[in-house]
């Protein structure tokens, strides 16, 4: 338990510039769009998300909605996050699948800073002007699709970060969980979980996905979609798994190495104290010292000298 202790240590201290590029390495690759994105990049699809969310508005139509998603913000990789603008509404949904984590609300607000960014580039508005700019009205959810046993309908910024303060600026977001039964964000969500259950199954496998479509299209989930798009979903179902094989692989490999980094310090810092110890006796010639503690005759006459000072 010591060893394990010692190297959880040992990897905290462990150089984080080097980590962060490393960590590049591993997880940076060709942008890709998960089915989350795929779906709904679709404005047929898109439509039914925001009236899944917006019931009573029954005026708007696909062509009013306008696609402002931010292209990976924080990571090049897989991502679950899509802004549109309906109006002078603008709505933007994470999707977090199985880690929960109430740090989603700094990601959505840094989201939501670079997607207005965005839009007074756009619209060409100039903030350092004496005329207001027009600002769209902000709407977050994230659409959770793991599973918990408590289930807040909203978090904000305040309440998690600040115990409640009235603060500066505070951010809140709607959580939903199943959506209503039948509508797109409920058929996702099933979709998600009949992936889980295939691939407690059959593993991370072509065979769980291909099982996973069929059942989906049987129970009609998503089926138009996955009838048109099969192959498309398999294909990055397959990334997504060869992706979090990578990062699995490479988090194993980084322990490993921490925990022999950690073991080789212990040892040293083991055989200094030996050594620190027998020059304290003074009965013990340097070379004694150094085949007793496991030093170099040089290290034991360098402690032998901090010693003496």
């Amino acid at each position: 338990m010591g060893g394990v202790a010692v190297a959880e240590q040992e990897v905290q201290k462990t150089d984080t510039t080097d980590k962060e590029e490393n960590w590049d390495r591993v997880v940076k690759h060709t942008i890709k769009d998960s089915v989350f994105t795929s779906l709904f990049k679709d404005k047929k699809y898109l439509i039914q998300l925001y009236r899944a969310i917006h019931p009573e508005d029954t005026d708007t139509t696909e062509e009013d909605l306008k696609d402002v998603t931010v292209r990976n913000i924080l990571v090049d990789d897989i991502y679950n996050d899509i802004g549109f603008m309906a109006g002078t509404t603008l709505l933007i949904l994470i999707e977090v699948q199985s880690t929960w984590t109430v740090n989603i609300i700094i990601r959505a607000l840094m989201y939501l800073v670079q997607t207005y960014r965005e839009y007074f580039r756009k619209t060409k508005q100039n903030l350092y002007k004496s005329k207001k700019v027009k600002i769209p009205r902000p709407e977050l959810y994230v659409i959770y699709t793991g599973n918990r046993k408590t289930r807040p309908e909203e978090i904000s910024l305040s309440e998690e970060f600040f115990e409640g303060e009235d603060i500066c600026l505070n951010v809140k977001i709607k959580i939903i969980y199943d959506g209503r039964e039948g509508d797109i964000i409920n058929q996702y969500v099933v979709f998600t979980r009949v992936c889980d259950e295939q691939v407690a199954i059959h593993g991370r496998t072509r065979e769980a996905i291909q099982e996973a479509i069929r059942i989906c299209r049987d129970r009609n989930v998503l089926k138009e979609y996955l009838s048109s798009r099969e192959q498309e979903v398999i294909d990055m179902m397959m990334e997504l798994f060869d992706e979090q094989e990578v990062i699995r692989s490479y988090v194993e490999s980084e322990r490993y190495e921490a925990a022999k980094e950690a073991e080789v310090k212990t040892e040293k810092r083991v055989a200094n104290e030996t050594a620190k110890r027998l020059l304290k006796m003074g009965k013990f010639s340097i070379n004694e010292i150094a085949v007793g503690s496991g030093l170099t005759v040089e290290e034991v006459e360098e402690l032998a000298g901090m010693q003496l000072q």
